[in-house]
């Protein structure tokens, strides 16, 4: 009974809840009602892409109030809504985002759709919601919406996983296609892209044949649009800064130590205290020079980047344009003689119109013509200077100092035709008649031209007539590239000053003169180059679809392309056919077929055909009940994908099939007087089987999102190889096959070597508004890992294989410290590199056989050739209204390389850099970091160890950029659409360990970071 009471007063006390609710809301209906009516707010604002692009016809839908309007040719709306409501806007191409509508609400950014952006694969374009595995795409306008870029490929592994800045997978190599021709990276620049996609798995890339069997990066051209003329510009001004120069000593300080290097020697010293105090003072540069050839005497401080874009595009139904003209002008760092007028310059036209003749046939026409000219001198400057020891000579000869009774002297100053600046005659000694300084004085100068011309055009049909979904469409390209160098070659005297003091000041007593004044006059044509490119495609296409569950594509193609280059025998060709056919069940469950018959001269008639065959296979699981459940998963996609191209990248050259035999270089045999006969000797041997390498490939993939987007997601696990990559091995076959001498060799190309690779990409993006902030958070990622399965080779220690090794390894000797002294020496293994001396460096005898030698070397590391094992990129956007913040980072790690070149290998009479001042004497033995110096060949410490290996790994910061857009309030009663500017700064900084190593750049410009500010305008 008590329990059933509590029941009954729990009832009544529900009831009364529900009373009391039912009241309040009858009591405030008409003020909520009357608030409704009254209370609105005018929403004006423009509706852009990520890109930047004012978006015209985007549909802004209030579902509060039933309302709804479209964007004009500017992007702008107005509508009367209630205040923090939810405005749905949508346009073609983008997500459609709910937006609060705000008084302060002027413009609303959408992000490019996921499912129905459309990518460039090969031969076709797919949604971006249907690919499979093994394909990246970047939409180049929306990268450059915020980061400002000079080239084509930059930073892209920031944005997207699998490419690593040098290579697709850690394959060694990959075809560039442009609008699907065979075209250099630099022959376009980013004004002029819409998108750029990578092909990495090998259904990506079968139809595309054997020369693209490591890869495509397929880069897509801007085209026009059936809407109003609109008019871009965009102009930049940018300034490089060096990172930093190479630090060499002295005069003073390296003669001091080559002093100590002839002691270590067991020689006199060679100069004298006084010499090198004199050097020291710098009382008189001329006659004891210590020249600094990084010093603002000979470098300026900085040099500038201009460059200017003009886009123009518009049409309508029937046909679209698009005209892009840019120019672009590089400086110079050097600042004296004919050097201060160094330039680059670039001059690029590119346009294309896409008609369609009538309701069933289109075309389309593109041409481009890139204009590349320099200014230089006669003279590397940066590989001179890297030589050129500071006391050597002074660069120039002031004429003040000659003594006023040396007339054979004043004699070769008024024949002189290099008086520079009136005062000085060019400086130099017998050993240094021709010298980086003078030549740039006086060596002449030269002129690098090149030229482009691009012309593609292609021509399709809709044969819905014939077979409803069937398609005709082709493509025809030629390019024509030259380039050549014009220059005046000037001969130049230059004099060394005989120095005297006995009128108690330094006078020049007489000039010895080296070579002779002359100007011919006449303009020398060298480094003439030429390539020619000739391509073709033509393809039958069918789509269909049935109860629009079941969707059906396939393709028939023709696809070709040869390029001839200047002085190379025989032309590069590519030829196969391809056969692709594609299903997937209601936007779930996707099958890809693709395979390529592939054509190659490189091999004998009989194989010069194979057939490569892929598979993919797709699943969304998001779109299975299970999944239902749970509601954080928007979007998730699993693909497989498997299949083996056959190619002959790995195939050296021509006719290596066929044996040769040769008399050019034949041994001599003579049998009578007055006669000499000559033998014939085997080159190679003949090999009627060579064929194909192939690449073998399985591959997984992930596709999804989650959150509402909140956070998007992609990757690939992959594992590949190449097999039977072709090798001339020596191992293979008995030794009497080869003989010294005569020169002979019956050994053939084979089909040998095997490599692997291992890997994962990846990719995340966050979008995230929080407040009045978009913030947008992208990492991507690459990690690969190569191994050497199979080789012909046979060491002696098994440790020094290379099969079961990177394919990138790096092999030395392991480095024990240096010698202490002789005892040391006496008690270790015999050097085979020449006599060692207390300081030099010692190694471990890996095979205990008594002796240092090439077989002691071991495998000391990976050299990253095809990219860091390990790269990571991050870009990081936060937009505030018209105020956006971008950086971008990108990290390499996993690799190694070794300290080999002449900053820190010094020996005999090199030029010493800072390196040796760490070097071992019997004073700093404990310390010491560097070998002993010597003026002597030290081949035992200048050789290939972990004693010069370092780590590569670094993290750079590669961009930031701030830009503002003027808000469309103050342009919209103006001619102006867009007008924006923006502030940027690359390669800013460098975090690692080996900073001063990895930014040093020894017999070349310095790297730098660079300054830029833009601006940029539609009309």
């Amino acid at each position: 009974m008590i329990e059933k009471a509590i029941v009954l007063n729990g009832n009544k006390m529900k009831y009364i809840y529900i009373k009391i609710v039912l009241c309040a809301i009858i009591a405030f209906t008409p003020v909520i009602l009357r608030a409704q009516s009254t209370n609105k707010v005018d929403i004006t604002a423009v509706v852009r892409g990520a890109e930047g692009k004012l978006l015209q016809g985007a549909v802004v839908n209030s579902q509060e109030e039933a309302t709804s309007t479209v964007t004009d040719s500017l992007g702008a709306f107005s509508l009367q809504v209630t205040p923090n409501s939810v405005l749905l806007v949508s346009a073609s191409g983008y997500e459609t985002m709910l937006v609060e509508a705000t008084p302060g609400l002027k413009e609303i950014t959408l992000l490019p759709g996921t499912a129905v952006q459309p990518v460039q694969v090969a031969f076709r374009q797919v949604d971006k919601n249907d690919l499979l595995a093994g394909v990246s795409a970047v939409s180049v306008p929306a990268v450059l919406e915020k980061n400002y870029t000079t080239y084509t490929l930059e930073d892209m592994e920031a944005y997207i996983g699998g490419f690593n800045g040098n290579s697709i997978w850690g394959m060694d190599s990959y075809l560039v296609l442009v609008d699907g021709i065979p075209r250099d990276a630099g022959s376009v620049v980013p004004t002029e892209i819409e998108q750029v996609t990578f092909l990495k798995g090998v259904s990506a890339v079968a139809l595309y044949g054997s020369r693209a069997a490591k890869g495509v990066i397929y880069i897509s051209t801007k085209r026009g649009k059936a809407q109003e003329q609109q008019i871009n510009v965009r102009v930049n001004a940018g300034v490089f800064v060096p990172k930093s120069y190479p630090k060499y000593l002295g005069s003073a300080e390296y003669m001091t130590l080559y002093n100590e290097a002839r002691r270590n020697d067991g020689l006199d010293e060679l100069y004298s205290d006084a010499v090198i105090y004199s050097h020291a003072s710098g009382a008189n540069p001329y006659r004891y020079p210590n020249v600094d050839y990084y010093s603002s005497d000979y470098l300026k401080e900085t040099y500038n980047r201009y460059d200017g874009t003009v886009e123009i595009s518009g049409g309508n139904e029937q046909a679209r344009y698009y005209t892009n003209l840019g120019f672009n002008t590089t400086g110079s760092l050097l600042n004296f003689g004919e050097a201060k007028d160094n330039s680059n310059e670039r001059f690029n036209i590119r346009g294309n119109v896409d008609i369609d003749l009538n309701e069933f046939i289109y075309a389309k026409v593109d041409a481009a013509a890139i204009y590349n000219s320099g200014r230089g001198v006669n003279a590397n400057y940066w590989s001179g200077v890297a030589s050129l020891r500071p006391h050597r000579f002074s660069p120039l000869i002031p004429i003040s100092m000659l003594e006023e009774s040396d007339e054979a002297s004043w004699q070769l100053v008024n024949n002189s035709n290099n008086l520079i600046d009136g005062k000085y005659l060019l400086g130099g000694t017998q050993l240094d008649q021709s010298n980086p300084f003078a030549s740039i004085y006086a060596g002449g100068s030269n002129k690098y031209t090149s030229r482009q011309f691009l012309f593609n055009t292609g021509v399709g049909a809709d044969l819905r007539n014939v077979l409803k979904g069937l398609s005709f469409q082709s493509t025809f390209g030629v390019d024509y590239s030259t380039s050549y160098s014009q220059s005046f070659n000037n001969n130049y005297a230059v004099y060394e000053a005989a120095w005297n003091n006995y009128a108690g000041y330094d006078q020049i007593s007489s000039l010895t003169k080296y070579g002779e004044d002359s100007k011919t006059g006449v303009q020398n044509i060298s480094n003439s180059w030429y390539r020619q490119t000739i391509a073709f495609s033509g393809q039958f296409n069918y789509l269909t679809s049935v109860n629009e569950k079941h969707h059906f594509s396939s393709m028939l193609i023709a696809n070709g392309y040869q390029q001839a280059e200047s002085a190379v025998y025989h032309k590069t060709s590519n030829a196969n056919l391809g056969l692709h056919m594609g299903y997937d069940y209601k936007d779930k469950y996707y099958v890809d077929l693709n395979g390529a018959l592939v054509h190659s001269a490189r091999l004998p008639e009989g194989n010069r055909q194979a057939f490569s065959p892929t598979l993919s296979l797709g699943w969304r699981m998001s779109e299975e009940g299970f999944m239902q459940d749970v509601p954080a998963v928007d979007d998730l996609k699993l693909s497989l994908t498997a299949g083996i191209l056959h190619t002959d990248l790995n195939i050296p050259g021509y006719y290596l099939y066929q044996s040769i035999y040769s008399q050019t270089d034949g041994a001599w045999y003579s049998w009578r007087d007055g006669a000499l006969n000559r033998t014939t000797d085997a080159r190679r041997g003949e090999n009627p089987d060579l064929t194909f390498s192939r690449r073998e490939e399985v591959s997984l993939g992930i596709e999804g999102a989650a959150f509402n987007r909140l956070l998007t997601f992609g990757g690939s696990l992959f594992a590949n190889r190449i097999k039977g990559s072709v090798v001339q091995a020596s191992v293979l076959y008995p030794s009497y096959f080869s003989t010294g001498w005569p020169n002979s060799s019956f050994i053939p190309y084979v089909n040998y070597n095997d490599d692997q690779r291992l890997g994962f990409d990846f990719n995340v993006h966050l979008n995230k508004r929080i407040g009045a902030v978009d913030w947008t958070v992208g990492v991507a990622g690459t990690y690969y890992k190569t191994e050497a399965t199979k080789r012909a080779e046979m060491y002696e220690d098994e440790y020094q294989n290379r099969q079961g090794r990177p394919l990138d390894a790096i092999w030395g000797l392991q480095s024990d410290g240096f010698f202490r002294n002789q005892g040391d020496i006496d008690n270790s293994p015999a050097q085979a590199f020449g006599q060692v001396k207390p300081g030099d460096i010692k190694y471990i005898d890996q095979n205990g056989d008594g002796v240092i030698d090439t077989q002691d070397e071991v495998y000391l590391g990976k050299g990253g050739w095809y990219g860091s094992p390990l790269a990571l990129g991050v870009n990081l956007t936060a937009k505030w209204r018209n105020l956006t913040f971008f950086a971008l980072g990108v990290g390499r790690f996993g690799a190694h390389a070794l300290k080999n070149n002449s900053y820190f290998w010094v020996d005999g009479e090199d030029k010493y850099s800072e390196v040796v001042r760490e070097r071992w004497t019997e004073e700093t033995q404990s310390t010491a970091t560097y070998p002993r110096l010597t003026t002597l060949s030290s081949d035992n410490n200048f050789r290939a160890s972990d004693f010069w290996l370092y780590s590569t790994d670094r993290f750079d910061l590669a961009k930031v950029q701030v830009s503002y857009d003027l808000p469309q309030s103050i342009l919209q009663r103006t001619f102006i659409r867009d007008w924006g500017v923006y502030l940027s700064g690359a390669n800013l900084l460098t975090v690692s360990p080996e900073r001063d190593v990895l930014e040093l750049n020894v017999g070349s410009s310095p790297q730098t970071r660079f300054y830029n500010f833009g601006l940029k305008a539609s009309f």
